[in-house]
């Protein structure tokens, strides 16, 4: 590709980015707190409603963890006017599809439907928050789910307890110590009354957002909105005081083994800050900097030019109160631990004690400008953007402004936030090897 090529390319992507469009919304409260977010677009006919709850992973006590992941699948049972086991052929005989999901800090349930099922969407999400049926025979069927869940993608998968090493190593007291996912053994001791009790607590209309995305008149849209949801009743006040955990002061290193893998990996990884902070963005930047694609840093020298690795890669995992950070590498041959991480940490200490480059500056601000623009290409990026922005960050006005906050990202900032958190006495190394290490 010719030179002139290559900056016209680069100029109409400028164009597009820098011209897309505003996404538009209205928001307002309901009596019961529920707050409701609508984002009129007629591109399709379609519609994605959706319910987020500010409830994941790390809201549980000691000895009933696992409860947010559990519910996700709970209430999907039925509810007082759905039958057991219809709900999702209520919703593909309708011409939708259906989901959820479950982090350390929320869960987060959605229904896309053809434009004229939209009332159908929002009763049946009303029906999950006000009529669920929670019973024994709901409990021990999901139960089950949930351990399957388990087995194949943590416990019989290659590299699947990794992350979770990570948050032991890294978290002593926070609740992001234990996996999102929970341990077996505290979902086989909970109570039919824990469960109810974890209900009336959560997932009430106070502590959630409602979004209605896409092909929507808005009037009508309020008109249902009420009627489905304005009766609930509002829950209690939830107090949310995790224990704050003591700096890192000097090196940890810790070993953990994986009976499903022959090839180990070895992590440097280090406690960030959450992902309001601006720091976490910056933390961003330095992630793709390090370990996005085949030209970054740490790939095109300890993969491409170097041998050393099979694969290698850099990433901030953002929740809401901490944050984990991640440089990791797998050995190519006898590459030893200990080059591998001399070699990761070189590449660490240059972001650390030097400026980027502005050509690598630049290309970073287009990458994140591309991913923006991505991110809000689709109805329901849309509708997951405007629920998350409103509850994790509480400005449901970032899916318009965020990219100014990486645009205002210097070469300056990125070299103060990296020596800020990724100091040698604030790291855990973690040697994660296969399950025959441990016994030679």
């Amino acid at each position: 590709m010719t030179k002139k090529t290559t900056l016209a390319c680069y100029f109409l992507l400028m164009a597009i980015t820098l011209n897309a469009q505003e996404v538009t919304y209205e928001e307002y409260n309901l009596d019961n707190g529920l707050h409701v977010i609508l984002h009129q677009d007629d591109s399709a006919p379609v519609v994605t409603t959706s319910v987020m709850y500010h409830v994941g992973g790390k809201d549980r006590t000691e000895g009933r963890t696992g409860f947010a992941h559990f519910f996700e699948h709970l209430l999907f049972e039925g509810t007082k006017n759905i039958e057991r086991g219809k709900w999702f052929e209520i919703v593909s005989s309708n011409g939708g599809q259906n989901n959820a999901n479950t982090s350390q800090d929320r869960t987060y349930y959605y229904e896309v439907f053809p434009s004229n099922n939209l009332e159908l969407g929002l009763w049946l999400e009303s029906e999950r928050m006000l009529h669920p049926v929670i019973d024994q025979k709901g409990i021990d069927t999901q139960q089950e789910v949930v351990k399957e869940e388990k087995r194949l993608r943590y416990d019989n998968r290659p590299y699947g307890q990794l992350i979770t090493v990570v948050g032991q190593s890294l978290f002593s007291k926070h609740p992001y110590k234990d996996p999102n996912i929970g341990y077996m053994k505290d979902l086989d001791a909970a109570t039919i009354e824990d469960v109810v009790a974890y209900n009336k607590k959560y997932y009430v209309p106070n502590n959630a957002v409602l979004v209605v995305a896409g092909n929507i008149d808005i009037e009508q849209t309020k008109k249902w909105v009420d009627a489905y949801f304005a009766s609930i009743p509002k829950g209690e006040a939830i107090n949310r005081n995790y224990p704050k955990e003591n700096p890192i002061q000097q090196e940890i290193r810790v070993q953990a083994y994986d009976p499903n893998i022959q090839i180990p990996a070895y992590v440097i990884s280090y406690r960030t800050p959450g992902f309001r902070e601006r720091d976490a963005y910056v933390l961003e930047m330095i992630s793709s900097y390090l370990s996005d694609g085949r030209s970054s840093k740490l790939y095109k020298k300890m993969v491409d030019d170097q041998k050393q690795a099979l694969q290698v890669g850099a990433f901030n995992v953002g929740q809401e109160d901490y944050g984990m950070y991640l440089v990791y590498a797998m050995p190519v041959g006898e590459t030893s631990a200990e080059t591998l991480l001399a070699e990761m940490e070189e590449e660490i200490a240059k972001v650390r004690e030097d400026l980027i480059s502005e050509k690598d500056h630049q290309k970073l601000l287009n990458k994140f400008e591309n991913q923006y623009v991505n991110a809000n290409s689709s109805i329901s990026g849309i509708a997951n953007s405007l629920a998350r922005n409103y509850l994790l960050y509480g400005d449901t006005e970032l899916i318009n402004k965020e990219i100014e906050i990486y645009r205002s990202i210097t070469r300056e900032e990125i070299k103060e936030v990296a020596n800020k958190y990724f100091k040698s006495n604030q790291r855990v190394i973690i040697d994660y090897l296969p399950e025959e290490a441990q016994a030679n």
